[in-house]
Parts: structure tokens; C-alpha cells; sequence
């Protein structure tokens, strides 16, 4: 357990040229950077997340609400020294398979899909948890490896990686599977995966195309069709897509202005407070409005990895980059499927869309972030 009175006994350097700063970093165990970015994010969202629901404040306390229990997680977390999460890390991988094969067999239904775990105190998503368990654990694994791996070490990996994405894909939830796919093969680019293997895996993915198409679930398929021509069923499966590309399209440069938005207040947009919302702000305050919330999340991306090349070890820099390039593909391929450029797969814009359980997962991985940064030990010369 974490003593609570330990964070206020540490000194800070009278001679600091930035006291505050300092305090911020050595007591707090939270990068100023890092964190502001994280509030201009999260502020902007609830600006977008107001005129999406239709001027419902109550929705926006439930989001403010949620936001500070994972505020709290967060820097709960970066108060874990790194060398604690280096010898927690397979363990918490163990649990979190352990939950997954319970969803499997006891898990709750909803909406066509049997992803929860209901305690009856809390209901949860135990793949949420493995957003966090796949970096630790491939980050543990490499950590003291000789790279680049040999084929023996990145076969093992990828078997770690496909377990957990295999047992979420038949909830099903793809959305969900594919992040986790990304946050465990990405470790497997940084540690130095070679180009020939990469081209070959490739290859091998296209080639295997027809065996998931057949493999795939109904909607799954359906997506896919959609994706390649919306207009084929443009009151049906198509429906979501064109109206997200109307409100993107109509919001010209500067949008109509806040609260202003015909898609969304007269609900011809659907989810539009979760999956869709970036259509909202597209409309509302148009392509500058976009180049805001993209520089921001910009911003916080490179913050992380220039956190990650500053880490002492190899766990930490390999840690650091899988959640940051998790991070950067999650609003990626949600600003991609709302642009009618990637296939809808379900997939909330961070920090912005309204929700609870990954919003407390990814604050939980800046945490982790922070964690590696604020814990550098000084190395004597």
C-alpha cells in the first residue's frame, strides 16, 4: 500500500529554479506538461459534449463526475514506482486473462454482446483492463532481452498478444480488439522488428483475408459493405455514415457555431455523444475547430513520447511507447471511421465522448505514463 503521508516528506531544492514545477514533479509525481494538455483536452470535450446533448447539463455532470474518479486513478497510479509495475506486470496480465474467460462463461449480455462482468456492487469491462496488461507484460518480457528478438521471443509475444484479442473478438467486440492488438504489436515495431518480417506478416494478413471475412459476425460484415458504399442502404446500415459526412461536410471553416448544429440538435446524427461525436464538433466549429482538438491531441501524443525516449530502461521506453501509439490510434480510427475513411467499429474519440469505463482506463495509462517520468533516479557521472 501506498503511504499517503510519504508524498508530502520529500524536500524540495530551495536552489530550484522552478519551485513549482518541481513540486508538481517530485511530490505530486505528475508532469505539468503532460497534465495541461490533458485538461485543454478534457475541456473542450465537455464544450462539444453540452451541445451534443442538447444543452443537458446532467450529462455533463455524469462526464465531470466520471472524469474526477479517473483523475484520482491516474495519480494514484503515478505514485507507483516503474519497478513495482516491472513486478506486478505478469500478474495483473494473469488476471485480467482470468476475467476474460469469465466474461466468456459468465459474463452479462447486453446490446447482442457479452463483455461485462456484473458484481453486482460494480459492472465492468475486464477487456478494458487488458489495455493496460498487454503493455505491461510485452514491455516485461523484452525488458531484459537482447534485441532485436529472435523469432522464438516474438512467437511467444505475439501468443501473449492473440490470447487476450482472440477472447475479446468472440464477446464479440472488435473495436476493443483491435486497440488491444495495436497496444502488443507495437511494442513488438519498437523493440526492432525487422522490415522483412513486417512485409511478410503483411502478406500473410491479406492472403487471410477470405478465412476472416468468413469468420466475421453479420454486422461485421455489414460494416464492411458499408464502408465501401454507404449509399447502397442509405436508411439502413449506410444511415450513420452519411449523416456523420453531412454535419463533417457542412461545418465549412468555421462551423455554425456552437450550439448551432442542425445533425445533432434535430437528431438526424445518431451517437452523436459517443461514437459520433467528432461529427458535432466538425459542424459546430468547422475545420478550425478540428485543427484545434487534433493540435491538442498532437500535443499530447508527442508529449508522451518524448516522456518515453527520456526513460532510463528499456521497460519503461518500451511501456511508454505502446501506450502512447494506443492512445494515437484510438482517436486515429475513430476520427477515421467518422470520416467515412475506415469502417465503423465502435470506437469512442478520447477524453471527449461520453463514457465511463475507457475514459478510467486510459487516465490510468497516463498514470503509468507519469509514473516512468517523475520516478528517473539521477545517474552520477
Amino acid at each position: 500500500m501506498i503511504k499517503l503521508e510519504s508524498l508530502f516528506k520529500q524536500k524540495i531544492d530551495p536552489n530550484d529554479q522552478q519551485p513549482v514545477k518541481s513540486f508538481i514533479a517530485k511530490v505530486c509525481h505528475m508532469d505539468g506538461l503532460l497534465f495541461v494538455g490533458l485538461i485543454a483536452l478534457i475541456s473542450y470535450g465537455l464544450i462539444i459534449l453540452y451541445s451534443a446533448g442538447s444543452e443537458n447539463i446532467q450529462i455533463v455532470l455524469r462526464q465531470v463526475g466520471r472524469l474526477s474518479i479517473a483523475f484520482i486513478i491516474m495519480m494514484l497510479f503515478a505514485q507507483v514506482p516503474p519497478e513495482k509495475w516491472y513486478r506486478w506486470a505478469p500478474h495483473i496480465y494473469g488476471v485480467g486473462l482470468a476475467l476474460l474467460a469469465l466474461v466468456l462463461t459468465l459474463g452479462v449480455v447486453g446490446k447482442g454482446a457479452q463483455r461485462w462482468l456484473d458484481l453486482k456492487i460494480i459492472r465492468f469491462q475486464p477487456s478494458e483492463i487488458m489495455k493496460l496488461a498487454i503493455p505491461l507484460c510485452i514491455a516485461w518480457y523484452f525488458d531484459r532481452k537482447t534485441l532485436p528478438p529472435s523469432m522464438k521471443q516474438l512467437l511467444c509475444a505475439s501468443a501473449l498478444i492473440l490470447l487476450p484479442v482472440v477472447m475479446t473478438a468472440k464477446q464479440p467486440d472488435l473495436g476493443t480488439s483491435i486497440i488491444l492488438a495495436i497496444s502488443g504489436f507495437s511494442v513488438l515495431f519498437l523493440v526492432g522488428i525487422s522490415w522483412r518480417l513486417l512485409i511478410t506478416v503483411a502478406i500473410a494478413a491479406i492472403s487471410g483475408a477470405p478465412i476472416l471475412w468468413l469468420t466475421m459476425h453479420d454486422y461485421q460484415r455489414q460494416r464492411v459493405l458499408t464502408f465501401l458504399n454507404p449509399e447502397r442502404n442509405p436508411l439502413g446500415s449506410g444511415y450513420h455514415i452519411i449523416q456523420s459526412k453531412i454535419a463533417i461536410g457542412s461545418g465549412g471553416i468555421g462551423g455554425k457555431g456552437w450550439l448551432q448544429g442542425t445533425q445533432s440538435q434535430l437528431d438526424y446524427l445518431p451517437e452523436h455523444t459517443t461514437d459520433f461525436i467528432f461529427a458535432v464538433c466538425s459542424e459546430e466549429f468547422g475545420f478550425i475547430g478540428i485543427c484545434v482538438l487534433l493540435a491538442i491531441y498532437l500535443f499530447i501524443t508527442l508529449r508522451c513520447l518524448y516522456i518515453g525516449s527520456e526513460a532510463q530502461t528499456s521497460f519503461g521506453r518500451l511501456l511508454i511507447g505502446s501506450l502512447s501509439l494506443t492512445f494515437f490510434f484510438s482517436y486515429f480510427i475513430n476520427i477515421g471511421m467518422v470520416s467515412g475513411i475506415l469502417p465503423v467499429v465502435g470506437l469512442p474519440l478520447p477524453l471527449v465522448s461520453y463514457g465511463g469505463t475507457s475514459m478510467l482506463t486510459l487516465l490510468a495509462s497516463f498514470g503509468l505514463i507519469m509514473s516512468v517520468h517523475t520516478h528517473r533516479k539521477l545517474i552520477e557521472h
